[in-house]
């Protein structure tokens, strides 16, 4: 089978981070067509600096990273500095990049490359709010049919909420944007916390990052040793869950994962549960399936291929 083409749209986000670096260590998977930033761990003059970093840290200066939407599609933007740190890659002392951004907007991109491509040919990976999908869905409704897929992190069901009670921080920054993807017809993968709760990373999984001895292995060791503080001390937990990485092992090795095809509509309008990803786990109700919810991972088979896979970088 040939790579699988991709989109990468992100916030990063340490996690991102992770999830960008497995990317672009897998060539043989997934063919990076570039990289569209989003607001939402952290303004969009961040996320699209933190991507650039990234790119150069695993020696690929030639991804193209695009800057998008800098806000919501109807709320004020939320970020999350409290997890991420001031930069949302705090941690390692990484440099600033020298790649500069690539000319245009991220939702044109991802426009232009579903028209350009045979449909069902490229993949959609959202690791943050969904508000460059949702804009590329509302000004360019056709390309829905083009896409094979979206695979994406956020929303929860049995785990909850992770910025409210009931709600995922992907989603609730922008839940408009959200309903309208899970609306698209789009096939659509979801990454909720009940799978990245399970992707735990132990001391023993962070030392193995760091034991690779490289820029990268280290890199990560160091994002991780920050990120983690929030999360062990929020969760009572061994280490930090590593959310946005889940997504792109699900395209080196789906068989990591266990999930339904089930139906998930968001919550938009309560102020008691906004943002919320409504998944019909149990098929109680009669709404189409619209998603195929994760309910489970194999934690050791995770951690053991973002090992593998980073030791190449």
């Amino acid at each position: 089978m040939p790579p699988r083409k991709i989109i990468i749209d992100t916030d990063p986000g340490q996690d991102d981070a992770v999830a960008i670096l497995l990317a672009l260590a897998s060539p043989e998977d997934m063919d990076v067509l570039g990289i569209t930033c989003v607001a939402g761990n952290v303004p969009l003059d961040l996320t699209s600096k933190n991507a650039r970093i990234v790119c150069e840290l695993a020696g690929r200066p030639d991804i193209r990273v695009f800057a998008g939407c800098d806000r919501p599609l109807k709320r004020d933007l939320v970020t999350a500095e409290h997890v991420h740190g001031k930069t949302g890659l705090d941690g390692p002392d990484l440099p600033d990049p020298t790649m500069p951004l690539a000319e245009g907007h991220a939702v044109d991109f991802i426009i232009e490359q579903l028209r350009e491509h045979a449909p069902g040919t490229i993949t959609l990976c959202p690791l943050g709010p969904l508000t460059n999908i949702a804009t590329a869905l509302q000004k360019a409704p056709e390309i829905a049919d083009r896409i094979a897929e979206i695979v994406l992190m956020g929303g929860g069901y049995f785990e909850g909420g992770n910025i409210t009670p009931t709600a995922e921080f992907n989603i609730y920054v922008d839940p408009e944007a959200a309903d309208i993807v899970f609306k698209s017809g789009a096939p659509i993968v979801v990454m909720p916390l009940d799978v990245t709760h399970q992707a735990l990373v132990t001391k023993a999984r962070n030392d193995a990052f760091r034991a690779l001895g490289s820029r990268v292995g280290i890199a990560v060791a160091e994002m991780t040793d920050f990120f983690e503080r929030f999360d062990k001390e929020k969760y009572g937990s061994d280490g930090a869950p590593l959310h946005d990485p889940c997504v792109t092992a699900y395209l080196v090795r789906p068989e990591l994962f266990e999930g339904r095809h089930i139906n998930v509509e968001i919550e938009t309008s309560s102020e008691l549960t906004l943002g919320m990803t409504v998944a019909d786990w149990w098929r109680v109700t009669e709404r189409a399936p619209n998603a195929t919810f994760m309910g489970k991972l194999d934690a050791d088979g995770f951690f053991g291929l973002l090992t593998e896979r980073l030791a190449r970088l």
